[in-house]
């Protein structure tokens, strides 16, 4: 049923029961498609979007055409938080990871449903969650190396999966972290070569994560207790 696969993403299914009422009737279910961009930086956004199976990421483009991940969301999380913080727009791209599927709600039904105490409270806690994984972002894209933020972006992405197995090209990955394609590759053959991940056609799968855990830096560990704290449900539970 739609209601029970709407409540795959852990938002949705924090809602009370009144509330849930009068949302899933307006959730639509949509495919998203390896690539695909829900919205561009400024552009008006018509649509909350709520993953399921699905992984987005948040990028920051810069005037050259060059970009980095500042934020990554899944079945935890909400893509389109402007919507309800009052800016309508906003200055990241928002691009599909991980194929999958979620379901997205029109803009003005989220917007009077932000009146409501429950989901005002939900959505702003989430909303915290999600500026700490970005200030988290900044800060090791600073002090770490390359090859603590990719184990990091890996278990973040993982963290957001029910399966161990990504799907996405090197050039995407390379792209999400803000890199040359050769400076991803070299960070990803030594994980390969110690039995951490197995990269084939597309498909990167992990086979150690406590390993991966052991190569990264203090971040990710600082972004998962946050939204372990912040939000009710988590993928441990």
């Amino acid at each position: 049923m739609q209601s029970d696969a709407a409540r795959q993403n852990y938002l949705l299914a924090a809602l009370p029961d009144e509330e849930w009422e009068r949302w899933h009737p307006q959730l639509e279910q949509v495919d998203m498609k390896l690539g695909e961009v829900l919205y561009e930086p400024g552009a008006t956004m018509n649509y909350v979007y709520f993953p399921t199976t699905a992984i987005v990421s948040l990028l920051y483009v810069m005037k050259n055409g060059a970009s980095a991940e500042i934020a990554v969301v899944g079945f935890e999380g909400l893509v389109g938080i402007a919507l309800f913080m009052g800016g309508g727009s906003t200055s990241s791209r928002a691009v599909v990871q991980n194929a999958g599927r979620g379901y997205r709600l029109p803009a003005q039904a989220l917007k009077l449903e932000f009146e409501s105490p429950p989901v005002l409270h939900l959505l702003l806690r989430y909303t915290q969650a999600l500026i700490a994984q970005m200030v988290q972002t900044a800060a090791c894209n600073r002090h770490h190396s390359l090859h603590q933020q990719l184990c990091r972006w890996l278990l973040l992405s993982l963290d957001r999966l029910r399966v161990n197995e990504l799907v996405m090209t090197q050039e995407l990955i390379a792209n999400m972290l803000g890199v040359p394609l050769d400076g991803y590759t070299e960070d990803a053959l030594k994980l390969e070569g110690a039995g951490i991940i197995r990269y084939e056609h597309g498909h990167i799968t992990v086979l150690n994560r406590a390993g991966l855990e052991e190569c990264t830096c203090e971040c990710y560990l600082v972004v998962k207790k946050e939204y372990d704290r912040l939000l009710p449900r988590t993928k441990a539970d």
